[in-house]
């Protein structure tokens, strides 16, 4: 993975060294044993493992200051409304957006793709208009836009990838027309790692008029993201993955297109007022936040981005990516492995395949090792196609991770050579 320097200054003290083995002592799930061996786990992209910060962040929010919020005038639930609407300011600050009315909170990243697909995309897009995905795409990110296709008749174009893995921006350039209204791009690949040209992808688009949406969710918990710079219209990102609860995500969108945008559920909250004649709608980002929202979830998420600011993305990235560079070296020495996606510019995501065991027999033997990994289509299964293979076995690694636990990967994947005969 790429890393940007920060400016050079003669009398600056030098960065101090991240250190895993400490932080992985924040997460209690570690202080247990997998069939009797240290856990080595190795599946963050899916879902990373939570600090302790983010657990008493949520009982805290059960035990002490839990009720339903916004409409609440007693103490509780101003108590509750504050937290939520700071755990919002604290998304809005991860994410450098301009204001907190352009963060809205979701179940995850992929409600909030469809939020915008079934929002912006029925009321600004019709027959013959274009949207480009890439080969790289999570299912998130290609059958919300199939949706809209098979109800508006948008047209869905695919830019392609090379044998690395590599995002080719000049045959993704290519495919934009007049006809292009909107790119839906993974920032970072969960099945390769490979960082996009985000900057590159949102000048061209612009260029042609068209609007711009990031999948975040495997970049949020390696990168420094900074939406204003980007100039992206949309942004995405799940909770679960930047080591925060489950059911929370967020959507990032522009406050013009979010006022212009119709709500995407009708209930509570959403409203201003209702007749049964008609009814007036909330402001954003309330208008696309129906219902009782994941309180403690939001609170969580809140919690995670205190812990990995604190902690320092651009340290928890030079790490991370130490670690990827010894576990690819280690595992690209096995004979019998085949890596995908060796793009020079990746975040923390090692995919390979071992000759004659399948992926899942792979993670099985790993799994009595204590070794977490995945083994599957990696909701991918296009790119699955694109490579010849129907699953790949894939270690990531997060802020926890050592080259230790690269070791022990290659010593399970040995052990998987040795116990198939190959």
């Amino acid at each position: 993975m790429a890393l940007k320097a920060v400016a050079d200054h003669d009398d600056a003290p030098p960065a101090r060294p991240f250190d895993a083995r400490r932080a992985r002592d924040d997460f209690p799930i570690f202080k247990q044993k997998i069939y009797g061996n240290p856990l080595v786990f190795l599946d963050s992209a899916a879902s990373a493992q939570k600090p302790r910060a983010v657990i008493d962040a949520v009982r805290h929010c059960y035990e002490r200051e839990y009720a339903n919020i916004h409409r609440g005038v007693y103490y509780l639930s101003e108590r509750a409304t504050a937290a939520f609407e700071d755990a919002r300011k604290k998304v809005q600050r991860f994410l450098n957006a301009r204001e907190a009315r352009e963060i809205v909170f979701t179940r995850s990243a992929t409600e909030a793709i469809n939020l915008v697909a079934a929002t912006y995309g029925r009321a600004f897009l019709g027959e013959g208009d274009e949207i480009v995905l890439s080969h790289m795409e999570h299912h998130s990110n290609i059958v919300p836009w199939q949706l809209l296709r098979d109800q508006t008749a948008v047209v869905l174009r695919v830019a392609p990838i090379s044998d690395a893995g590599e995002f080719l921006l000049d045959e993704y350039e290519k495919l934009l027309g007049p006809r292009t209204k909107l790119v839906a791009i993974t920032h970072v690949s969960n099945a390769l790692g490979t960082v996009t040209p985000v900057r590159d992808i949102v000048r061209l688009a612009h260029e042609h008029g068209a609007k711009v949406l990031f999948d975040g969710s495997q970049a949020a918990p390696h990168l420094n993201i900074d939406v204003q710079e980007l100039d992206c219209d949309f942004y995405v990102f799940t909770g679960h993955k930047v080591y925060g609860p489950t059911g929370i995500g967020v959507l990032y969108g522009k406050a013009e297109h979010l006022e212009a945008m119709p709500p995407y559920q009708g209930g509570g909250e959403m409203i201003h007022s209702v007749t049964f004649e008609n009814t007036d709608y909330a402001v954003i980002p309330h208008k696309f936040e129906a219902g009782t929202p994941h309180i403690a979830g939001a609170i969580g998420l809140g919690a995670a981005i205190d812990y990995l600011t604190a902690l320092g993305l651009e340290r928890i990235g030079a790490h991370e990516h130490a670690v990827l560079d010894y576990a690819t070296q280690r595992i690209g020495e096995i004979n019998s492995v085949r890596l995908f996606g060796t793009a020079p510019d990746k975040a923390s995501i090692l995919s390979f395949t071992v000759e004659g065991v399948h992926p899942h027999d792979v993670g099985t033997v790993l799994d009595r090792s204590g070794i977490a990994v995945r083994a599957g289509h990696h909701c991918a299964q296009p790119l699955m196609h694109r490579f010849g293979v129907s699953a790949m076995v894939r270690a990531s690694f997060g802020l926890y991770n050592t080259v230790e636990d690269a070791d022990a990967l290659a010593a399970g994947i040995a052990k998987a050579t040795g116990f198939f005969g190959r």
